[in-house]
Parts: C-alpha cells; structure tokens; sequence
C-alpha cells in the first residue's frame, strides 16, 4: 500500500442517527441513513474491494461492550455486498497475529456470523513494511499486508474509555493495522503521550479510511478499553473523517477535545475544526450526551505546563505532573499470576512474584497496556487523590 496525500480531503460533517438496541433491520436502516448523510456512497465504487477495520481488541463477547457489534458489521456488509462489493473483515488484537489467536478473537466476538451476510474475515497474517517520510513521527512501520488488497478502508470503531489517550474511538481504531505482537514495541518507541498520538494520527493519515463509523450503541465506560462497564448511549456516529467523528464523540462523553491526545495532535495539524461548534452535525446529540460517563483524565489534561524559560514554572510543571498523573496499579485479589502484564509491558516494568504481578514504578511508562489486556480486569487506572479532586470539578 502506498501513501497517498490526495485520497481525500477531511469532512467536517458528522451524522448521528439513534439506535437503542443490536436489530439488524434497524441497524441497517441507521447505517444507511448515517452514509447518506455524509454522501458516502460516491466513495464506494460498485465491485471494490472494501475492508472494514473493526475493533476487535481481545476474545471478548457482544455483551462486554469491548469490540465493534457483529449486529452493525453484517448491516454494513449486507449494504456493501448488494453494490457488489467484496467485503473483507479484519484487525490485530493485542497479541499473536496468527490463525489460532485471531480465530478465537473472531468466534468469541461474534463476528463470525458476517460471513452469513457476504463478508470474508481475514485469514492472511502476513506483514508489509511502510516508508512514510511525510509522518510527523512514523517514518517507517511495519502493517497488516491483507490492507494491500483493499481499494478503500472502512474504519469501523467503539466508542470506550481509554487509560492512556482519555478516548478510544475513530483515530485510535487504526493501531490495530499494526500487527499485535508488535504494537507494545511502538509504545516503547512512543512513551510520550503526544507522540503516541502523533503516531496514530500518521496511521489515519497514511491509510486514509474514506469512511469512519462508531458503534456507540452501547459504548464503555470506566476502565476502559477492555475492562469497564457497558454503558448505553443509543446512536452511532459517521465521518469522513475520523477526527472530527471523535470530536463529536468526545462531546457525547463530556471529554474536551484537547483532554484527548489525539484529537490535540489533529488539530495541531489542521485536521479538525478549533472546536466542535465548527463541526457540521447532522442529528440532534443534546439528547445523546452524557454528563455522568465515566472517564479516565488523560495526564495532559491535568498539568501545568511549565515548559518555558522560567525555572519556577519549569519546577512547579514537574511537581504538578507528578502530583497529577495517573498511574496503573494492581488489585490483588483478582490478579491470577498468569503472566499476561508482564509479557506485554514495552518497558518490561512487570514481573510476577509469589503469584502476583509487581510493577516497577522507575521503569514504567504509564502506556497502560497491563491495564488493557488483563484477562482478569486486575488492572485499574488510578488517580491520585488531588487528580480525583480536579476530575470531579471538572465534571460539575
């Protein structure tokens, strides 16, 4: 796949239909609503080779809220398949990138029942290597091949919580084009959250999804993306452009745009409006937005900079840094021992004694990757105390 800078040009139109519940005819007629509206359909040539990038993070149910419903997968493939279009399916959970690790992540997830509805699901675990010397920070990476036999992307998101970028939705979806095993090596070469964020915004530019969709039907909240707590929203969300998607998805779980790294990263580069105001939003989402959804407030959010030439702010920035930022931390009585954490932590921070697993404070980089794929949830984000102070204000 080669980059290309005139795919497409950012739209600044978000459509926000209602759907309460996982009815294929209901999801059907949502979804060709939400396309209308943003005159997708001039970008879906009749007979292309369409993959949709779903979120299919871990071997997780429908019910848990963690991966895009197989419900509004097969509405969307049914739409695709009768403009005779082939329909390819696919992700890179967080682990091997293999048949036997995939497969489980597509039989527990339910996606399996699209291929009912004329979709394939990726079966092809091979690796190409991109050369993208117009990123910001991603000059080079190493992708899922099966992208290279798409003639478009769809990007295919769930709306959660998420411990280390505040949000998990459009933008953050395209990390899964990275192969699992690989990914905690790319928060190793990102500590930083913003160049984290960076990174992900040259994988949405590099791949360009003509067409962003959220599953916000039933989003995440809490110790998201994995292991928080279902939470109704009743809508789903579609873009041309996944920025301004999560801007308004943003809106919807009360976070501001720059708490949520990746969003200051495309505004730094032009991609989204100052704010959501400059969004053209087709729906009402007055009614849809959440002032009680519980999020994780990113560390960026929170500090005071302090990064001028002043040593007093330069000081104080630090200390309020320290004081203010979150952390990964372990509930004991529900960590098994069984190593997970400590195989994929970047920084290998973790080790497990006497059974449980230890974090090594000086080493950790607070990416959060323990606290996402702990099979047991024995991985919670904490705040500090003042942080849970400021956090609450914030909310009021």
């Amino acid at each position: 796949m080669e980059y290309n800078s005139n795919y497409y040009s950012p739209a600044d139109t978000v459509s926000v239909v209602p759907l309460s519940e996982y009815d294929i005819r209901a999801a059907r007629s949502a979804l060709e609503k939400a396309l209308s509206d943003i005159e997708a359909y001039g970008l879906i040539p009749e007979g292309a080779r369409v993959v949709i990038k779903a979120n299919l993070v871990s071997a997780m149910a429908p019910d848990t809220a963690a991966t895009t419903h197989p419900v509004l997968l097969s509405a969307l493939c049914d739409i695709l398949s009768e403009r005779g279009c082939s329909v390819v399916i696919g992700d890179s959970p967080g682990g091997l990138y293999n048949s036997a690790f995939v497969g489980r992540v597509y039989r527990v997830s339910g996606v399996t029942e699209c291929e009912g509805h004329g979709a394939t699901l990726n079966r092809s675990f091979g690796e190409s290597t991109a050369t993208f010397p117009e990123a910001k920070v991603l000059n080079s990476f190493t992708y899922t091949s099966y992208l290279d036999e798409a003639d478009l992307i769809i990007n295919f998101c769930k709306l959660k919580s998420h411990g280390m970028m505040s949000m998990s939705c459009a933008a953050k979806n395209m990390f899964g084009t990275i192969p699992g095993i690989i990914k905690p090596e790319y928060h190793y070469r990102f500590p930083k959250y913003e160049d984290f964020a960076d990174m992900l915004i040259d994988l949405d530019e590099y791949f360009h999804p003509v067409i962003s969709i959220a599953d916000a039907v039933v989003g995440m909240e809490g110790n998201g993306p994995t292991a928080g707590t279902p939470r109704p929203m009743g809508c789903i969300l579609a873009s041309r452009s996944p920025h301004t998607l999560d801007m308004v998805a943003a809106r919807l779980i009360g976070l501001e745009a720059d708490s949520v790294p990746t969003l200051a990263a495309a505004k730094r580069r032009g991609l989204v409006p100052d704010s959501v105001e400059g969004v053209d939003i087709i729906g009402d989402i007055e009614p849809l937005c959440l002032s009680d959804f519980e999020t994780v407030t990113e560390r960026r959010s929170l500090e005071f900079k302090g990064n001028g030439k002043n040593p007093i702010k330069r000081l104080f920035g630090k200390i309020a840094g320290a004081i203010l930022k979150t952390k990964p931390v372990l509930k004991k009585d529900l960590c098994v021992g069984c190593g997970v954490c400590a195989n994929i932590c970047p920084a290998k921070a973790i080790v497990i004694k006497g059974g449980k697993a230890v974090i090594d404070r000086s080493l950790c980089i607070r990416c959060f990757c323990c606290q996402e794929f702990c099979p047991k949830s024995a991985m919670k984000v904490r705040r500090t105390v003042i942080a849970e102070i400021f956090h609450r204000e914030k909310k009021k």
